[in-house]
């Protein structure tokens, strides 16, 4: 390190290391003042944006519940036209797919539901699976349901497995295919999945067994 004797040394090494160095350290304040700006900037942004589009989709949660459904099919599309990097854009898509279902327009319901089924949110992405599978039975689409249920990645769906096992077992029903059914069921309640109808299924699907067994001994 050098070590300079007198002020009037200390002020020409400063004044011979700002000749060199002055630019560049001008720019790199000016550019982090800049970057400082610019983020906060951002975030200001992000924030007016998600207050509006919160205010936007509380509008379409009232529409939807008051069975407004012209007006909530609007607001979903504004949501989705004006905000679609928010949360409330994909959540409104979940919305306008139950509206569609309302209105009859199934088809339409499964290309929303399929479209946030392919978005980077794992969360929605699920329930829009579970939605798309309970339309596929609804128009009879059986098969379609067990190939989308098993094309389904399990580390991203790991917390919807009991919901995907008795879905399932509702396709396997439906495809009178009862021994699968039932196993699918069981296999769901054995994952400590509980769901309001899942053990009335299961209880379904052994009634018949249980109606036999006295059938048989009489025979005897």
């Amino acid at each position: 390190m050098e070590i300079y004797d007198t002020e009037e040394e200390q002020l020409e090494a400063l004044k011979r290391w700002w000749k060199e160095n002055g630019h560049a350290t001008i720019l790199g304040l000016v550019m982090g003042i800049a970057v400082i700006l610019a983020w906060n900037f951002w975030q200001d942004h992000k924030k007016e944006q998600a207050g509006l589009a919160s205010a936007l989709y509380s509008e379409l949660l009232l529409a939807t519940d008051s069975n407004k459904l012209d007006s909530a099919e609007k607001l979903a599309e504004r949501l989705q036209q004006q905000y679609p990097k928010t949360e409330y854009a994909a959540y409104s898509g979940l919305l306008l797919a139950k509206v569609k279902v309302q209105q009859g327009d199934l088809a339409k319901a499964q290309t929303i539901l399929t479209s946030i089924a392919s978005g980077s949110n794992k969360e929605l992405g699920n329930i829009a699976n579970i939605r798309l599978v309970r339309l596929m039975i609804a128009n009879g689409q059986y098969e379609q349901g067990l190939k989308l249920i098993n094309s389904i990645d399990p580390a991203n769906s790991a917390s919807y497995s009991g919901n995907y096992d008795e879905l399932v077992g509702d396709l396997y029903v439906a495809l009178d295919r009862i021994e699968l059914a039932r196993s699918s069921y069981q296999k769901a309640l054995e994952s400590g999945y509980r769901s309001p109808l899942l053990q009335l299924k299961i209880d379904d699907l052994t009634a018949p067994e249980k109606d036999a067994t006295p059938a048989t001994e009489t025979q005897k």
